[in-house]
């Protein structure tokens, strides 16, 4: 008589299979859904609280073999999902509507490549399945219309909100948009600030799973509100390993703890340098000073991406290095520490605010 598979044993077997961006096995975390048995015919989803595209064909690979060794089992479907949802953020800061979660890009200091990591980011994160967007957010100096490659203005449909530009799948906003290439912003902070708020909340975001805010460099005026009213699910650091760089960095991380929003971690731009013509490889800015920082204040270390010619000339050309070579090592590292800030906000809290209802009080006359 044939053995026909069960639930239990089922759900056995898929505890071997472990996420290998979580590190917990799929039924632990509830992400198995909907499991069907029919004789030897089995189907169930796996739903992913993170976007993972590119490790879907594994994953599957991975949970069918597991299902199959169960007796009985014959044919196995699987099919994988991804379900972003909104996390929380600093307390008494209201969502975004439209945008599930923020993350601020930041740094201590000018000139470590934080706009050129926000890019990549973002794009690796749109590259694997999320809905992404950019709020370019150096009202002094913005770069992310030429490193994007958009140029123009927003369309406005109603005169008072503003429909964000696009390509590459990413949707971006910046004062670049509004003003010409060689004007100079020549306003005090709060006309500045005022500024950001409104491109922030008049543009019309289109469902966004993230939102990668490209923060203006140092602790001034912008930055601390901007860390005290936009609702940010975390924070990621940008520094080089000098010194110099690590000081200012500090400050950065020392601001967002203040105001209560969680560091999502640290990325070490360029870490090391390699010659183009002989291959030697260089520690230019020094070397694991990101990584000292990371253990100092007990928070991860996300990465580290190197000093080379290829990921400038492509953010200057409007391709950054994710869309230029999509299979190349700097590609992959930006994926890799993407994949880790998507998968730590998923392990975050969830925001529960949309599900209360709304009170309000009336004097009655």
């Amino acid at each position: 008589m044939p053995t026909h598979p069960t639930e239990a044993a089922l759900l056995e077997a898929l505890k071997t299979v472990v996420d290998p961006n979580t590190g917990k096995d799929f039924v632990t975390t509830k992400a198995v859904k909907g499991l069907r048995i029919d004789d030897g015919d089995v189907a169930f989803g796996i739903e992913l609280g993170y976007p993972g595209k590119s490790q879907h064909a594994a994953l599957r690979k991975a949970c069918i073999a597991a299902a199959r060794t169960v007796p009985g089992v014959a044919n196995v479907s699987v099919e994988i999902t991804t379900r972003i949802v909104s996390h929380a953020v600093q307390r008494g800061v209201q969502l975004l509507p439209k945008v599930k979660n923020i993350i601020a890009v930041a740094s201590g200091k000018g000139g470590v490549g934080k706009s050129t990591t926000t890019v990549n980011l973002a794009l690796a994160l749109a590259a694997e399945g999320a809905s992404v967007g950019i709020l370019d957010a150096d009202i002094y100096g913005p770069s992310q219309p030429m490193m994007m490659g958009i140029s123009g203005r927003p369309e406005s449909a109603d005169g008072s909100t503003m429909e964000p530009l696009e390509n590459y799948g990413v949707q971006v906003m910046s004062i670049g948009f509004l003003i010409d290439d060689d004007q100079a912003m020549i306003w005090r902070g709060p006309m500045a600030t005022q500024a950001l708020d409104q491109l922030l909340r008049q543009t019309n975001w289109r469902d966004l799973d993230y939102l990668l805010v490209d923060m203006p460099p140092g602790t001034g005026d912008i930055a601390l509100t901007l860390s005290q009213r936009v609702p940010l699910t975390g924070a990621i650091i940008v520094t080089t390993p000098q010194d110099i760089a690590l000081l200012d960095a500090k400050k950065g991380l020392k601001m967002f703890e203040k105001v209560g929003v969680p560091i999502l971690g640290i990325v070490e731009n360029m870490a090391v340098h390699t010659c183009t013509a002989c291959g030697h490889t260089e520690h230019i800015f020094g070397a694991d000073g990101g990584q000292r920082m990371a253990a100092e204040y007990k928070v991860d270390y996300l990465g580290g991406l190197p000093l080379t010619m290829s990921i400038r000339e492509h953010a200057d050309n409007g391709r950054p290095s994710v869309v230029a070579d999509p299979d190349g090592t700097v590609a992959a590292s930006y994926k890799a520490i993407a994949r880790q800030v998507a998968v730590k906000i998923a392990l975050k809290a969830k925001d529960f605010s949309a599900k209360f209802p709304t009170i309000s009080v009336s004097k009655n006359t």
